[in-house]
């Protein structure tokens, strides 16, 4: 099944500038992919577009995208059904997008807005059965320990687990995940990039992640899409990039680079059994 469909998307901004410029691709349900290329070459634009957050420009040759064969958007107009469409896809941004003030399990929780009433979201009214699967995700993406703590106290590659644990209690089906790894330290990089990659490949789950960063492409995506100057001028395997097209790709600019994978997640400790059973 496909899961990403996009048709000859182009996006202007003022002064005439492209930053997509006709651009076409298809992504099958569970893959993992990296967006690759420069800064300002279209790939934080492209994600947007996927999920419905801005629309496309509205030419003579509409464009239009899908997501699991259902439309988000067409000839510039997104669809009116988008917002139920939201539910099955989880965006990571690079800024985290937590709310500080509040505990790193609530904003956990707010993955699961879109499939609870409304009045319940809005008082924030959730269940037992809610916040069990809030911890198993917290758990899972190994920070199950600070689920209590205000999520301003956690580090950046923290509080980027905790933004992809939100996208496991969402039960979306589709991660854009944009320059997720941007402003962290090498280490927590590697944290984050072995999060997505597990729960693509332990729940299937379709991954489309954006990267500066090539050998983190490398290392965790079969595939990769390149882009330049709001065009793709790369599909395929990421083992394909040769280091020649790499620095056509990004002239002046170095990718910087991964280090070792980290052996794995520690598990539930004394804070995180207290926290559970805080909500037993």
């Amino acid at each position: 099944m496909t899961a990403v469909q996009v048709t000859s998307v182009s996006k202007s901004f003022r002064g005439g500038r492209r930053a997509l410029d006709r651009v076409s691709l298809s992504i099958a349900q569970g893959e993992m992919v990296a967006l690759i290329g420069a800064s300002g070459s279209g790939k934080s634009t492209l994600l947007r577009h996927i999920a419905g957050l801005v629309g496309a420009d509205r030419g003579e040759e509409p464009g239009r995208i899908e997501v699991f064969g259902a439309e988000i958007q067409s000839g510039g107009r997104i669809s009116g059904h988008c917002r139920r469409l939201r539910a099955d896809v989880g965006f990571v941004f690079q800024q985290f997008n937590l709310v500080g003030r509040l505990s790193v399990m609530t904003n956990v929780l707010l993955g699961s807005l879109g499939r609870i009433p409304a009045w319940r979201g809005t008082l924030g009214l959730f269940q037992n059965a809610e916040k069990h699967h809030a911890m198993e995700a917290l758990h899972r993406v190994g920070i199950a320990d600070f689920a209590l703590q205000k999520a301003s106290t956690l580090s950046g590659g923290q509080q980027q687990r905790a933004a992809i644990a939100r996208t496991l209690v969402q039960k979306a089906r589709l991660v854009l995940a944009d320059e997720p790894i941007a402003s962290l330290d090498p280490a927590s990089a590697t944290k984050v990039m072995e999060t997505l990659a597990t729960v693509n490949r332990e729940d299937g789950i379709t991954v489309v992640v954006s990267l500066h960063q090539v050998d983190y492409a490398l290392r965790y995506c079969p595939r990769a899409i390149a882009m330049q100057a709001g065009r793709i001028v790369y599909d395929g395997p990421s083992t394909g990039l040769t280091p020649a097209f790499l620095a056509d790709l990004y002239g002046s600019e170095r990718p910087g680079s991964a280090p070792a994978a980290d052996p794995g997640h520690p598990p539930l400790g004394p804070v995180g059994s207290a926290a559970l059973a805080y909500l037993s």
